[in-house]
């Protein structure tokens, strides 16, 4: 099972356990459940930490098909991308994986360490990940997190709220399909949530990598639509003068909106 090392006030906002009362009425109300199902009820938290864009990433040490690995250690000083899926042998699931798989020399010239999660065990992710392969001629080299106990699913809340509303007749709640894009200093850059029946779109976890790379090196931000060899704009604390001693020419649209080349 997961162990997961939560920043403090990420533990204080987790409840306690529910008392035996109500666990007791909710097993009356699963006499077939399996007891590791059961089990989970008590573990699920009523409250999730609130992950704010520039927060520090929670840290967990948990088993993945690459072993077992401490999540900052794992991060070490590069960017990194996590994201979920809902369950293994799943359809929308095994098209993604297999596109980020064909992508990771993509990933690997931007820096970027790729880690995945489905909610099922490691044995379950072994044959999944054969059925990957196969589907998109491809190999998946990327760690996949077995978290079917849902741990790390919370501590990120990448859970659906409808899930948790019905979870007495689901049993466990199922993990939604979010991407964390996490900087080197283990700060959560950008998030994206889509629910299970949407797959996501790959071309675009690259394109805001590239954004946020290039506004940390070249203290630019990025218009709609922006890729790699687009104009930028300038910063609206950066004045003109400035701003063309440092990039040279600068268009301007209005005096809040300024283009320039890098």
């Amino acid at each position: 099972m997961a162990s997961i090392i939560a920043p403090q006030m990420a533990f204080r906002a987790f409840r306690s356990t529910p008392k035996a009362a109500p666990c007791a009425k909710l097993s009356a109300q699963l006499p077939r459940a399996h007891p590791a199902f059961r089990r989970s009820f008590a573990a699920i938290p009523q409250e999730q930490p609130r992950l704010r864009l520039g927060s520090t990433a929670p840290n967990f040490k948990v088993l993945t098909t690459k072993g077992d690995i401490d999540f900052h250690e794992f991060i070490g000083d590069s960017w990194t991308i996590l994201f979920s899926h809902p369950a293994d042998f799943t359809p929308v699931c095994t098209t993604e994986l297999g596109a980020f798989a064909k992508l990771k020399h993509e990933f690997d010239k931007r820096g970027v360490k790729m880690i995945g999660l489905s909610a099922n065990d490691i044995g379950s992710h072994g044959e999944w990940i054969k059925d990957i392969n196969e589907v998109s001629s491809t190999d998946v080299q990327f760690p996949i997190i077995a978290d079917a106990d849902r741990k790390v699913a919370f501590l990120y809340d990448m859970i659906d709220q409808q899930d948790l509303d019905n979870i007495d007749q689901k049993g466990i709640a199922f993990t939604i399909r979010s991407v964390f894009i996490i900087d080197p200093s283990k700060k959560i850059r950008l998030t994206m949530m889509y629910p299970a029946s949407t797959g996501r779109n790959s071309a675009e976890v690259l394109r805001v990598i590239d954004s946020l790379q290039t506004g940390d090196k070249k203290g630019v931000t990025t218009p709609i639509d922006w890729q790699v060899g687009d104009d930028v704009i300038v910063p609206p604390s950066v004045s003109t003068a400035d701003a063309k001693k440092k990039f040279g020419e600068v268009r301007e649209v209005k005096p809040y909106l300024r283009y320039t080349k890098i």
